[in-house]
C-alpha cells in the first residue's frame, strides 16, 4: 500500500514523500479500514512541523481525521464489511489501517464521504466550543479566523443559537460570505480598528472570544471582553504567543482557558457523545450548517494537495483522496 510519512520534523514540502508499505496486520477488537478521503486542518502542519500538542513517534505518517470504508472486523454485526465509518487517528495519509472498533463513527446515512472526512475535527471543535461557553441567545461572541473553515461552522451553529457573532478576516471579500452564513458584524483586521470596530458594535463588551490566531491579534481580541468574560483559545494560526496585558486580566475580571477536543470528547461520556453526535450529523446532513469544498488531489498528489492548502485565497476544505 502507499503512505505519505515523514522521518524528521519541518516543512511538509520538505519532509513528507510518498513511499510503498506492507499493508497493516488487524489485531483482535481492531477494524482494517481501507481510506477513502482526507482533509487538510491545520493541526496536519504543525504536526508534521514538531508543533502540534501531540509529539510525532517518528517515523511517522500524517493527517488526523479521514474516512474509510471497513475491510475486516471481529464485529461483523455492528461493523461489517462495507460499513463507511469516520475516524480521528494519528496517521491518515496512507490507502489502509488498523484502528480500535470503538474508535470509529459509523457514517450517517446521506453523507458523502466528502463531507464524512470532515465531519469530525472542526464540526465538533465549533459545537463543543459553544456549549462550553454556555452563551445564550443575544450572548455577543467574537472569533478570531472567521473565514477558516471552523470560523464559518462557529457562525451558522451560533445564529442558529441567536448568538451575536463577529469575526475578524484578512480580506474584504470574505465580509459578504460571512454576512451570509449569519455574522452580524465582521472585521478586516489589517485595515480596521478591532477595539474601535467592536465598541460600536458592542458597547459593553463581548461575554465570550474564541481565539484560532494567538500573537497581536488574540491580544486585541482580549480587549474586547466585557467585564467578567473568557477567552477561549484552542489554535495559534500565528505561531506567536499571545502577549497579556496583566492589567485587564485584573481589572476586568477576564479569565482565559486552553480548549482542546480531545479533552472535551473525553469528559462526555456516553450520553453527552450520542447527543453531541445527533446534533453534529444532523446539522451536516441536512446541510443546515454548510461545509466549503476547495478541490480534490489523489495521494500520490499530496504535495500539491498541500500548496492548494497554502495558497492565498483559498475558501474551502482541500481533500486527499
Amino acid at each position: 500500500m502507499k503512505q505519505v510519512i515523514f522521518n524528521q520534523t519541518g516543512l511538509p514540502q520538505d519532509v513528507l514523500f510518498i513511499e510503498e508499505a506492507a499493508m497493516p496486520i488487524r489485531k483482535p477488537h481492531e477494524v482494517l479500514v481501507k481510506v477513502l478521503a482526507r482533509n487538510i486542518n491545520p493541526s496536519d502542519i504543525m504536526f508534521v512541523q514538531g508543533l502540534y500538542g501531540i509529539t510525532p513517534q517518528l517515523p511517522s505518517s500524517a493527517g488526523f481525521e479521514a474516512v474509510g470504508i471497513v475491510e475486516e472486523s471481529d464485529d461483523v454485526g455492528f461493523l461489517p464489511r462495507g460499513t463507511r465509518v469516520i475516524f480521528t487517528t494519528v496517521g491518515t495519509w496512507k490507502e489502509y489501517i488498523c484502528l480500535p472498533a470503538k474508535g470509529v463513527i459509523p457514517v450517517p446515512a446521506g453523507m458523502s464521504d466528502e463531507i464524512a472526512c470532515q465531519a469530525f475535527v472542526n464540526p465538533f471543535t465549533a459545537y463543543g466550543m459553544l456549549e462550553t461557553s454556555g452563551l445564550q441567545a443575544g450572548d455577543h461572541l467574537l472569533i478570531t479566523a472567521g473565514a477558516s473553515a471552523w470560523g464559518k461552522l462557529v457562525i451558522q451553529m451560533a445564529a442558529k443559537k441567536g448568538i451575536l457573532v463577529a469575526c475578524t478576516v484578512r480580506r474584504n471579500e470574505q465580509k459578504a460570505v460571512l454576512i451570509s452564513l449569519g455574522a452580524n458584524c465582521v472585521v478586516h483586521v489589517e485595515e480596521e480598528n478591532l477595539g474601535k470596530v467592536l465598541k460600536a458594535w458592542a458597547p459593553e463588551g463581548v461575554k465570550a472570544v474564541f481565539d484560532a490566531v494567538g500573537g497581536d491579534q488574540g491580544a486585541k481580541a482580549l480587549s474586547c471582553l466585557a467585564v467578567g468574560g473568557t477567552m477561549y483559545v484552542f489554535g495559534l494560526l500565528s505561531l506567536t504567543p499571545i502577549p497579556l496585558h496583566s492589567g485587564l486580566l485584573i481589572f476586568k475580571k477576564l479569565k482565559i482557558e486552553g480548549w482542546w477536543l480531545s479533552s472535551w470528547w473525553e469528559q462526555l461520556g456516553a450520553e453527552g457523545i450520542q447527543r453531541a453526535m445527533k446534533s453534529v450529523f444532523g446539522y451536516l446532513v441536512s446541510q443546515e450548517v454548510k461545509v466549503d469544498i476547495q478541490a480534490k488531489y489523489p495521494l500520490d498528489q499530496f504535495k500539491e494537495a498541500i500548496e492548494a492548502y497554502e495558497k492565498e485565497g483559498r475558501t474551502g476544505k482541500i481533500l486527499i483522496c
